[in-house]
């Protein structure tokens, strides 16, 4: 059975390179296998890697490669992570969402197939390949959560977006695939989303994440999170605790109703009913706490009704949990 030679192999690689939609899908798949690795980030083009076993291999993105379909236009950039990662973009669709011309290296003659044979087909970007990718997926307003990246990829690659020219105001709103994977951290990192949000001026995403934050003792904010999060949204995070804890003071304030007299439960036995609840209400005022959960407050009140033996009193202590309790639902829970 017959070989084909390194020549032929080389070839294969350079058509694919230069024009991988017009080969076959056998031979694009060959070819694949055996681009050149990339250059260290200090050279231009690929070169040759001479690997004892005689293949060489490159890592092409699994979402950016030349056959994906991302646009009706053929890929026309090819983008080099500084790891080695291949990513080949239609730069149409960087230039529409950049104000920089994707860091100046836009736009550029075509790459895959360039007016000048001497000009390098690759463009080399000084971002690891998983801050690239997900910079490239907001760029095409797709979702990268199929990747599982990492809270702190994100946050670099939302870091690194002015640097491409790109506005994270303009794409990361709560219609973009960005804004939803940003959010599904927010149990688990509130505070460093709601910096990471009030850096950029994210409004939506703070405030969908301040929600997040009753719990957090606000005397333990540092004082290089209280720069990262900035005056402005600093404030609107103390305004939302000391706003709930003073709602939560005016809705526990008033006792249970009191009802006519009776024979068994005159106006000064129902006086024990609002003493309990006073003391029982400053317990829980005192706490003020801006997460304070409606199950605690029944638990902390409905007690009190073991003590009574009137029925009105019950039912009059039962009413006004059921009303705190609504209250207190409706009580503004974010910025």
């Amino acid at each position: 059975m017959s070989h084909p030679t390194p020549d032929a192999d080389w070839d294969n690689v350079l058509q694919f390179v230069n024009d991988p939609l017009n080969m076959d899908f056998a031979h694009r798949e060959k070819a694949a296998t055996q681009i050149p690795t990339p250059p260290q980030s200090h050279a231009g083009s690929p070169v040759v890697d001479d690997s004892s076993d005689g293949s060489t291999l490159v890592s092409i993105s699994t979402t950016f490669h030349p056959a994906a379909q991302l646009a009706p236009s053929q890929t026309d950039v090819v983008l080099v992570s500084l790891d080695g990662v291949f990513f080949y973009v239609h730069q149409a669709t960087l230039l529409a969402v950049s104000n920089n011309g994707f860091d100046s290296r836009l736009p550029r003659p075509t790459p895959l197939n360039p007016a000048n044979k001497d000009l390098d087909p690759f463009l080399s970007v000084p971002d690891h390949s998983s801050t690239l990718n997900i910079i490239l997926h907001a760029a095409y307003d797709m979702s990268c959560a199929h990747y599982s990246p990492s809270f702190q990829s994100l946050c670099q690659a939302v870091n690194r977006l002015p640097a491409y020219g790109i506005s994270p105001k303009a794409q990361i709103t709560p219609s973009t695939p960005m804004y939803n994977i940003l959010l599904a951290y927010a149990p688990l990192f509130p505070l460093d989303l709601y910096a990471l949000a009030a850096g950029f001026d994210l409004y939506d995403l703070a405030v969908a994440t301040s929600s997040h934050l009753l719990g957090f003792p606000l005397f333990s904010l540092t004082d290089e999170m209280a720069e990262r999060i900035g005056p402005v949204y600093l404030k609107r995070l103390f305004f939302l605790h000391f706003g709930r804890s003073d709602a939560l003071k005016r809705v526990l304030l008033p006792p249970p109703q009191v009802h006519p007299p009776t024979h068994d439960c005159d106006f000064n036995e129902q006086k024990k009913l609002t003493r309990a609840w006073a003391l029982a209400s400053a317990y829980l005022a005192w706490e003020a706490r801006p997460d304070l959960s409606t199950s605690t407050m029944e638990s902390a009140l409905r007690p009190l009704a073991e003590h009574l033996t009137c029925e009105q009193c019950q039912s009059a202590l039962r009413e006004r949990i059921k009303n705190l309790v609504v209250q207190w639902s409706v009580v503004k829970r974010t910025i």
